[in-house]
C-alpha cells in the first residue's frame, strides 16, 4: 500500500509538474498587446544605438529582440524606450517597459529591495577609468584630486567612492545624467576622469573625435555582471527572459548559427539538438512557449558569439575581446543548465 500511495504521488506530482505555467497580468498584456515594451540605454554604441536607417543595433537591443522572437516568432514586436540611469528602474516599476536590457548591473540590493527579477548576465564587465592621453597617467593610483565624471544613479558613483576611500585619496564629482552631455564633457576637458563600466568606456572612446586622444587605465575597480530584469510578480515571463538567455549560449556551444540553424533542426539525429530545437513535441509547454522558438530566437539575432562579434567584437568600432565573456569550454564565464 505504502509503494501505490508513493507512486500515486509521484504521478500525481509529475502531472502536475507538465502543466503550463499560468501567466502573470505582465505576460498576458504583453501578449495582448502584441508587442514587448523593452527599456534600453540613451544611444550607446555596440550596446543601443541606431544606424544610418534609424534601426537600433546592439547588444541590448539584440537582447530585446530575442524576447520577442521567443514571445511572438517575430523579432521586430518589440517597442524600444531609452531610459537614462536615473528613470530605468521607475520605468520598469511602475510598468511603463516590460523589461530592461541596458547595462543595468546585477546586485544584491537592486535584486532583494527594489522587486526585480534578474536573467543571467549577457556581459561580465568591471568599472574603468579613462583619462586624457595628454595627461600622462597610467594608473589609477595617481589620480589623488582629479575631477571625475560620473552619472546618478549607478554603481560606479558607489565603486568610485568605495576605491578612492579604500586607497586614501579624494576627488571631485563632475555628475551628469545625460550619456552624450558626460561623454562631451570628459572629451571636452571639463573632467579629468571618465568612469564607467570598462565596455562603456570602449562606447564612449568609440564615438570620439579622436580616440586615441583618450587612455582607459589598466585597474578594474569593480566586479559588473550586466544582465536583463523583469519585476517580480510574473514567474513566467521572467523565465522567458531568463531561458532565452540560457538558449543564445546553449545554441554557441552546439554551433548552432543564424544561416545553419534551420537546416539542423530538420536534419539533426542528435537527441539533445532535437529537444533543443523543438522536434520533441510538447517539451516547452511548462514556459508557454511554441516548440521552435529557439529556431525562432538563433534565426533572428544569432547565438551569443554571433551577437558579441557583431556588437562588440575586434572587428567593431569598441574592439573587445570575449575574455570572461566566452564559453566555459573555452575558460569563460558562459554556462548554460541543461535543456532537459
Amino acid at each position: 500500500m505504502k509503494k501505490l500511495l508513493a507512486l500515486a504521488a509521484g504521478v500525481t506530482a509529475a502531472l502536475s509538474w507538465a502543466q503550463p505555467a499560468d501567466a502573470g497580468a505582465v505576460l498576458d498584456a504583453i501578449r495582448a498587446r502584441g508587442d514587448i515594451r523593452c527599456g534600453i540605454p540613451q544611444p550607446s554604441a555596440g550596446w543601443a544605438s541606431p544606424d544610418s536607417r534609424g534601426v537600433m543595433r546592439g547588444m541590448d537591443s539584440d537582447m530585446c529582440r530575442a524576447v520577442a522572437a521567443a514571445l511572438f516568432g517575430d523579432p521586430n514586436k518589440v517597442q524600444f524606450i531609452v531610459t537614462t540611469s536615473a528613470n530605468r528602474f521607475p520605468a520598469l516599476q511602475n510598468g511603463e517597459v516590460d523589461m530592461l536590457s541596458r547595462q543595468t548591473t546585477w546586485t544584491f540590493s537592486r535584486d532583494t529591495t527594489l522587486g526585480f527579477q534578474f536573467a543571467p548576465p549577457i556581459f561580465y564587465d568591471g568599472q574603468g577609468l579613462m583619462v586624457h592621453a595628454r595627461s600622462g597617467l597610467t594608473s589609477a593610483k595617481q589620480l589623488d584630486g582629479a575631477t571625475i565624471c560620473i552619472q546618478p544613479g549607478t554603481t560606479t558613483e558607489l565603486n568610485i567612492a568605495d576605491y578612492f576611500r579604500a586607497n586614501n585619496m579624494r576627488f571631485n564629482a563632475v555628475v551628469i545624467e545625460n550619456a552624450d552631455e558626460i561623454r562631451n564633457a570628459f572629451f571636452s576637458g571639463r573632467c579629468d576622469v571618465y568612469t564607467t563600466d570598462r565596455s562603456d568606456l570602449a562606447s564612449a572612446r568609440a564615438v570620439a573625435p579622436n580616440p586615441r586622444d583618450f587612455v582607459v587605465l589598466p585597474e578594474v575597480i569593480s566586479k559588473e555582471p550586466l544582465a536583463p530584469l523583469v519585476r517580480h510578480g510574473d514567474d513566467q515571463l521572467f523565465d522567458i527572459v531568463k531561458w532565452t538567455v540560457f538558449a543564445l549560449i546553449e545554441a554557441e556551444e552546439m554551433g548552432l548559427t543564424t544561416a545553419n540553424v534551420e537546416q539542423m533542426a530538420a536534419s539533426t539525429r542528435d537527441p539533445g539538438m532535437q529537444r533543443f530545437l523543438g522536434r520533441e513535441a510538447n517539451f516547452y509547454r511548462g514556459a508557454g512557449l511554441a516548440d521552435n522558438w529557439v529556431v525562432n530566437v538563433i534565426k533572428a539575432v544569432g547565438n551569443y558569439g554571433e551577437m558579441y562579434e557583431r556588437n562588440l567584437g575586434p572587428d567593431t568600432a569598441l574592439g573587445l575581446a570575449r575574455g570572461v565573456n566566452t564559453l566555459w569550454t573555452k575558460g569563460g564565464l558562459l554556462y548554460s543548465p541543461p535543456f532537459r
